[in-house]
């Protein structure tokens, strides 16, 4: 079901192995693996500019007033899917579900000027095809070292105390516990010593319909001897992203699969940059995709036994926004 595409994760192992820089993009089940070394990047229609590594060197001035609107589907339509997985939660198949949906939306930007204009850590627009604008970092390898920061837990930061709210919400803390759980014991397959250095961390995220609080923590470890310099097999133990999956994997995804009723492609993928010795990734969230001449937004949360349905589908209505100011 998880059908690895272990062809293009070698060419990825080769290439960091010789040191050679590309950057790669992996679809949420991991059967699209792209590589692009340095010279193909332009000319594939790809456009990065992850903060600390590629600064996107053009600006464009935006000039004229945005339109946004947003088409969510009926409270009734995304119980379907929440109630399959509420299901499943009190079967004990699982204990943590992100549950996403894909919403029509009408926008006066083009994907490439939603790319220049939003404001995110990670950007990438792809050959007229998708755009995201990710806060959420995957995995980063420095020196040996790797690091992750699962993020989980948004609020309104227009709240009275938002931040205390959200660090001490039963739900939020719950699912925050269970990602960071998730993750140190991903690591653990490829690393040792695998620690959780910060817990809770709060972010502040600024857009243009609302600013939000988002809560992320930071776990590290030492790669293993035998996963050295090779990033496609790295990347191959880790995927799915288990902070966009929920946990335990294999049957939590058997789950998303029924209940959510459409592909995610890229969306939760992750993509990334091999400079030549270290690696930043990203997990493509924030997330709008082209088909035909239709735009969709796809967003979502994670869901425990402790959902509330109508506070699940308005946090997907939350997440429909482009941080543009």
């Amino acid at each position: 079901m998880f059908s690895v595409n272990h062809q293009k994760f070698m060419e990825m192992d080769e290439l960091s192995l010789q040191k050679v820089p590309y950057f790669f993009v992996i679809d949420f089940l991991a059967e699209n693996v792209e590589i692009y070394q340095e010279h193909e990047i332009e000319k594939e229609g790809l456009i990065i500019d992850f903060k600390e590594l590629t600064e996107s060197k053009e600006t464009h001035a935006l000039d004229k007033k945005v339109i946004w609107k947003s088409v969510p589907e009926t409270l009734e339509s995304f119980k379907i899917g929440f109630n399959k997985v509420q299901k499943n939660i009190r079967l004990g198949n699982s204990y943590l579900v992100n549950y996403t949906r894909k919403t029509k939306i009408e926008t006066n930007l083009t994907l490439e000027e939603i790319f220049y204009h939003s404001n995110a850590k990670y950007k990438v627009f792809y050959k007229d095809f998708f755009v995201f604008f990710s806060p959420e970092t995957f995995v980063k390898i420095i020196d040996g070292k790797i690091l992750t920061y699962p993020m989980k837990g948004t609020i309104d930061a227009s709240i009275e105390n938002a931040a205390e709210i959200l660090k001490n919400d039963k739900k939020e803390k719950a699912e925050h516990y269970t990602v960071v759980d998730l993750l140190r014991n991903d690591l653990s397959m490829v690393a040792d010593e695998v620690k959780v250095d910060q817990f809770q961390h709060i972010d502040f995220i600024k857009t243009q319909q609302k600013d939000l609080y988002a809560m992320s923590s930071e776990i590290s470890g030492t790669i293993k001897p035998e996963f050295n310099g090779k990033v496609g097999s790295i990347m191959q133990k880790l995927l799915p992203a288990g902070s966009i999956l929920g946990a335990p994997k294999p049957k939590t995804l058997e789950i998303i699969l029924d209940a959510e009723g459409y592909d995610r492609g890229y969306y939760t993928g992750v993509c990334g940059w091999f400079d030549g010795q270290n690696v930043d990734s990203c997990v493509m969230i924030r997330f709008i995709e082209k088909e035909g001449d239709q735009l969709y937004f796809k967003s979502g949360g994670g869901i425990t036994h402790m959902s509330k349905l109508e506070d699940e589908y308005q946090e997907m209505k939350n997440k429909i926004y482009v941080p543009i100011h």
